[in-house]
Order: structure tokens, then sequence, then C-alpha cells
């Protein structure tokens, strides 16, 4: 005896969900790092949340100041330090100022994966030696419970690293310009070394027109309420594009139209305008209207 058919329609995967989003889950070996859905999930801004993430992928010691997370996204200094005070508030980051054995001071950065973590209980790793630059690995290891990222800037650490610019070779127009903006905003305060490492920059910007005042507005113009790198390192991330100069202008004078002169109406003796003299033209038409008729 034959099988019974149906005719049934089949029914769909009771595990499939009608709406939403379906998930394609790939297990990953290298390339990736492990986040708490508190963070993922974070209702709030989205920019927060991608600084975040991207901060915990980085190998321990990657500089994470405003000027090196400009480079990386598209959003500007005022939304990434939006962003990282957001996360300071929230107990994800925690900055330190902190001695190292040489008795320098650094301010050294901590992110948890989960707030309210203890980093290592031996302190803080010393910063690396200098060595030549290598390129990344492709894999990057899952992020720990807190990693210790070392704040700085590339601009002054690479300048401390160069022989020393003698101020007396600085443009004085261009140490002016850097001196006074601490009269604008009192944080900005630099030291002479720092004034002439930033003043061949300045100078550019004179070079191509621009007054003193508008080189100050833009070096000033809203910055973040807590700046979180040394003032020199924000100013030189600033003036890092040399501006287009202004055109020249042109020598010889602009070619003024001929003023026609004033004269007396033979006729009514009427002031008039005409290159000749003779009658206005009034009297003009009176003359050809008698001889019309």
């Amino acid at each position: 005896m034959a099988d019974p058919q149906s005719n049934a329609r089949l029914r769909a995967d009771a595990g499939a969900p009608t709406s939403g989003v379906i998930h394609v889950r790939t297990r990953l070996t290298a390339d990736f790092t492990v986040i708490s859905n508190a963070l993922a999930q974070r209702r709030g801004s989205a920019v927060t949340i991608g600084v975040a993430v991207y901060i915990l992928s980085l190998p321990t010691g990657t500089p994470v100041t405003i000027a090196a997370l400009c480079e990386h996204f598209t959003e500007g200094e005022i939304l990434i330090s939006r962003a990282l005070r957001e996360l300071e508030a929230a107990g994800y980051l925690e900055r330190r100022r902190e001695r190292l054995s040489t008795g320098q001071i650094r301010t050294r950065t901590y992110f948890y994966d989960v707030p309210g973590g203890d980093p290592d209980p031996d302190g803080p790793p010393e910063p690396p030696k200098p060595r030549r630059p290598r390129k990344q690995p492709a894999a990057t290891a899952v992020t720990p419970a807190s990693a210790a990222v070392e704040e700085t800037v590339a601009a002054p650490v690479q300048a401390e690293a160069e022989t020393p610019i003698p101020v007396a070779d600085a443009d004085p127009q261009a140490v002016a310009v850097l001196a006074a903006l601490r009269r604008v905003d009192p944080r900005l305060v630099l030291s002479v070394q720092e004034a002439a490492r930033l003043a061949p920059a300045v100078t550019r910007w004179l070079a191509a027109g621009l007054l003193p005042t508008q080189i100050t507005d833009h070096l000033t113009a809203g910055l973040p309420d807590n700046l979180l790198v040394r003032p020199a390192g924000i100013l030189a991330y600033r003036l890092k594009e040399t501006p287009l100069p202004a055109p020249a202008r042109s020598a010889e004078p602009a070619v003024r139209p001929a003023v026609v002169p004033m004269r007396n109406c033979d006729g009514c003796d009427r002031g008039f305008r005409a290159a000749e003299p003779g009658r206005c033209r009034d009297c003009r038409a009176g003359n050809r209207l008698r001889a019309a008729g």
C-alpha cells in the first residue's frame, strides 16, 4: 500500500524570527575583541560607543589622545572630547598622573571592559623602550579586564627627541601670536621650546595672508572643556594644514570712467552735463518743435 501523501504546505522553521535582525554567526579565532553587552547596547551617543569599541581593540600602549582619535574618525574634536568625557563619567575610562622610575610624570589612560575593575596590582607597566617602528600584526588579542594606555601626543614626543630649536631663530611675530593665546584662553600656556617648535607653522599662516587675530580665532575656537593633552599638542594639530595664500592684488589701479563736465546751457543758462558746450535737452527739444511748426 502506498504511503499517504499530504498536500498541506510545509511550516517554516520555528526557530527563525519573522521580523528583526537575523544573525549569521562565524566562529572567530583571530581579529576579534570581547566587548560586554552593557557597553555595546549602551543607550546614548553612537560616537561614544564607537570610540569605546575602537579603544578596546587597540594594542596596549597605543596613543588615544583627541588628536590621535581625530585622525582615525571623521568626527571632530568636540564630539570626540564629549565621547571621552561620557566614558570617563560612566567609569570605562580613567586618567592618572603617575611618576615613572625616572622621575618623569606621565598621564596614563586606563580603559575598563567593565566599570569598577581593578588594574594590575603590580602597578602599570613601564613605557616600552624606543624601537624601530614595525608593521602591526593583523590579529588583535582579546582585551583584558583593564588596559593601561600611555597618553601621548605624537608631534611633541617626536619634537622632544629632536635637537631643540633655538628660540632666537624663531619668528618674533609668530612667537608673539602664540604667547598671546593665553589672554584668550588661560589654559593655552606654552613653554619657550613649545613656542619655538610651533612658530614655523604660524609663520606659514602669516605668509599666506592671515591676520594674527584670524590665527588666534582659529586656534582658540571650539576647544573642549577639559583639555586632555598638552596645549602644544592640540595647537600643532590645528596648525598642521597650511592655508592657501591669498591671491595677489593687481599692481595697476582700476581705470575709472571719465566724469562728464558740467556746462551752462547757452539758451536758458541751466546747468547740465555734456562733453561739449551747447544747449540743454529741453532747449534743443523746443528748437525742434518750432522748426517743425
